[in-house]
């Protein structure tokens, strides 16, 4: 049985995650074909988002709880890749999560560019309720996507987020009933696959790196170089012209 599932439709590639007995947890094998199926992702040219799901009922589990208990930096660094692997991706990426997002199954979701969530959903870090800290860049994506008081009440005072209470704090985009969520996620992700992939990934880089950016001159600069690329590429003429020829038939 495959570990991964994946599936390409609209422009939009699909990683399911497929050890539903265990609730998909990560291991090795698993981490192995995620990172074969994001480097096929990148490699094909009609791919232009990417979803990441997890055969229900659970989103990911986290890491196979047998491993931890052997646990070396080597090995952590093995089950690590699983989520740095999607998370270094230039493409964009959305988490549909279907059901719990567990420690490093939490780390999935929040690796991921944009979360949409099921209402039936759970992130939860449970890190400390297992006697561990933190792990992965845990503390560091979760305060940047939702700032220090959700990171605290979840990683310290053990509040695990539905898909609402996630929509609320801002770790999630949204919560939708858990029939629609890979339909929405699919036209959600559909959107972004319409624009020219390398514009796609340009745009998303910009907005990583303004992270680093304290001032609007400075945000001006870094978008400038990007921008002026655009408008030299032949999709750009392309849409202009669409876009003129309707104004003209008003």
């Amino acid at each position: 049985m495959s570990l991964v599932l994946t599936d390409i439709a609209d422009g939009v590639a699909t990683l399911t995650l497929n050890n539903p007995e265990e609730r998909n947890t990560m291991t090795q094998p698993m981490v192995e074909q995620i990172i074969a199926a994001m480097d096929r992702f990148e490699a094909d040219e009609n791919v232009g988002a990417v979803v990441v799901t997890g055969t229900p009922p659970a989103f990911c589990a986290g890491a196979n709880l047998g491993n931890l208990a052997e646990a070396t930096g080597e090995s952590l660094g093995v089950i690590y890749e699983g989520f740095l692997r999607i998370a270094r991706s230039p493409l964009p990426t959305l988490a549909a999560v279907n059901g719990a997002a567990v420690g490093a199954g939490m780390n999935l979701a929040l690796g991921c560019d944009v979360r949409i969530m099921s209402d039936r959903a759970k992130l939860d870090t449970r890190f400390l309720q297992l006697g561990i800290h933190p792990g992965g860049g845990h503390t560091w994506m979760f305060r940047r996507i939702a700032g220090p008081q959700a990171a605290m009440a979840a990683v310290i005072f053990g509040q695990v987020l539905d898909g609402a209470e996630a929509a609320r704090v801002g770790l999630a985009y949204k919560s939708v009933p858990a029939d629609d969520l890979l339909e929405v996620a699919h036209e959600f992700a559909a959107k972004a696959a319409m624009a020219p992939r390398q514009l796609s990934i340009e745009a998303k880089q910009t907005i990583l790196d303004m992270a680093d950016v304290d001032n609007h001159p400075e945000a001006v600069a870094r978008e400038l170089r990007p921008q002026l690329w655009s408008t030299k590429q032949p999709w750009f003429a392309e849409r202009l012209a669409v876009l003129q020829a309707k104004i003209s038939r008003r």
